[in-house]
C-alpha cells in the first residue's frame, strides 16, 4: 500500500515547460553548513558539465541583480559593477536573501527569480562558450541540465566577462 515517491515538480520547471525549454533534472546530495544548505559534491562539473551558483547581489544604482558564473570561479565585483551599469555591487547579506529573492540560500534560480521579480541577469561569458550547464531547480539539491542559451533567453539574461580564477 506504499506510494511511489515521485518528485515534484519545482516552479522553476513548471515555467521552463510552460516556455517549451529542454533540460534534464538532477538531483544533489545537501548537507547543513551552519545555517545553510550546500551541495555535497568534491566536483564543479558533473558528466563534464559545469555546475552553475546564482550569486544574488545589489547595485548602487540598479538595486538587486543576479550573477550566474561557474561553481569554480569567483565573481570580480568591479567588473559585474561595470557590466551592470553600477559603480559598486554588493552581496545581498543572507539574512534579506529570501525577502530579496524569493529564494533560500543554494536554491536560487535565475528562472525562479526572474518570474517573481524581473531583476537583471547576467551570465558569466563561461556560460556563452559551453554546450550545457547545470543550475538550480528553484530547491535545494534540486538541479537542471540546459542549454544555456535557451535559459539566458527565457530569463532576458546577458553575458559577460566577470569570473575570474581569485577573487579581487
Amino acid at each position: 500500500m506504499s506510494k511511489k515517491k515521485k518528485i515534484q515538480k519545482t516552479l522553476v520547471e513548471k515555467i521552463l515547460d510552460k516556455e517549451k525549454v529542454t533540460y534534464e533534472p538532477m538531483t544533489f546530495e545537501t548537507e547543513a553548513d551552519g545555517d545553510t544548505q550546500e551541495l555535497v559534491t568534491d566536483k564543479n562539473s558533473r558528466d563534464g558539465y559545469k555546475i552553475y551558483k546564482t550569486l544574488v547581489l545589489t547595485g548602487n544604482k540598479t538595486g538587486p541583480l543576479v550573477g550566474m558564473l561557474p561553481l569554480d570561479k569567483h565573481l570580480s565585483y568591479k567588473k559585474l559593477a561595470k557590466i551592470s551599469g553600477n559603480k559598486k555591487v554588493g552581496m545581498v547579506p543572507l539574512k534579506d536573501l529570501v525577502k530579496t529573492s524569493g529564494f533560500e540560500h543554494g536554491a536560487n534560480s535565475p528562472v525562479g527569480i526572474h518570474s517573481l521579480h524581473n531583476y537583471p541577469i547576467y551570465f558569466a561569458k563561461e556560460a556563452d562558450e559551453a554546450e550545457k550547464i547545470i543550475v538550480s531547480a528553484g530547491k535545494i539539491g534540486q538541479s537542471l541540465l540546459i542549454e544555456p542559451h535557451e535559459l539566458a533567453k527565457v530569463v532576458n539574461a546577458e553575458f559577460g566577462d566577470f569570473a575570474v580564477d581569485n577573487p579581487e
